[in-house]
């Protein structure tokens, strides 16, 4: 009897809640595995879905979104052993779960926190409050593969945006599975949409896409990649997060940052009653 040959897994995109391969076809062989090679019309598709998912997320329950980032915790949890098996330290694992509850935690509070009454000269009520910013585009870090992605994703979600993510490319496995995890965590189509594959060809359309409203450089190293990202954001005013330090320690507490530069202010003036 011939050797058996065993059956290599293709991992797809993740758009829209679904797993579409590349529309070009196209695949490479990382981590021995191939892996969906995204095209620059996959990243507009994925923006499209982005969007369309914006409205119910954004109109729903802070309290609701923090139902869903910790069950994306308790999935992940369940999952341990499988994020080991693809090389990805246990304790890497342990502190992604940690990372999404306490993102979780953050869901109510913000809009108590960051919100409130204006004192204004007048007989009026002067209130602010934050609301999500919409389509955030985001270039992952490259390492840690699953923590920093999870880093990235959690307080832009939590916030009520929507993302397009540029997974590492070098280790991508660690976002397609997280993708198997969201799709089964109660995350509505289109709120997280992972593209794998080359930097160069998707964080280029997305900077200079129209109907994205903020990008997360943090994953970005090369300089000259950066400064060019930045100039095609500044064509519709996109808010940038500027790249991570290379020697960015991922596993600190994050603070507050991430979450409130991903939020627009609202002020509304209302009369006092008479």
């Amino acid at each position: 009897m011939s050797e058996r040959v065993a059956v290599r897994k293709t991992y797809k995109l993740f758009i829209g809640g679904k797993f579409p391969r590349s529309e070009s076809g196209r695949s490479y062989l990382v981590q021995s595995s191939n892996v969906s090679l995204a095209s620059r019309k996959d990243a507009r598709d994925a923006v499209v879905a982005a969007r369309a998912a914006v409205k119910g997320w954004a109109g729903a329950t802070a309290y609701n979104r923090g139902q869903i980032l910790y069950r994306a915790a308790e999935m992940l949890e369940g999952r341990r052993e499988q994020f080991v098996a693809l090389g990805i330290p246990g304790d890497e694992v342990d502190a992604a779960v940690d990372r999404w509850v306490w993102y979780a935690g953050w869901a109510d509070k913000l809009s108590q926190v960051y919100g409130g009454a204006n004192p204004v000269a007048g007989p009026y009520f002067n209130l602010s409050a934050p609301e999500p910013t919409g389509v955030v585009a985001v270039v992952a870090p490259e390492r840690p593969a699953l923590l920093g992605l999870v880093s990235v994703i959690a307080p832009a979600i939590v916030t009520g945006n929507t993302v397009v993510v540029a997974a590492s490319p070098t280790e991508p496995l660690a976002a397609v599975t997280l993708a198997e995890v969201l799709a089964t965590s109660d995350l509505p189509g289109g709120v997280v949409n992972i593209l794998t594959g080359r930097i160069t060809e998707t964080a280029p359309t997305l900077a200079a896409h129209m109907d994205v409203n903020a990008i997360d450089l943090s994953g970005v190293t090369d300089g000259e990649l950066a400064a060019d990202l930045e100039v095609k954001a500044a064509e519709n005013l996109k808010r940038v997060l500027r790249p991570a330090p290379v020697d960015h320690d991922w596993s600190v507490d994050p603070g507050v940052t991430r979450m409130t530069s991903l939020l627009e202010t609202k002020t509304v003036w209302h009369p006092k009653g008479v």
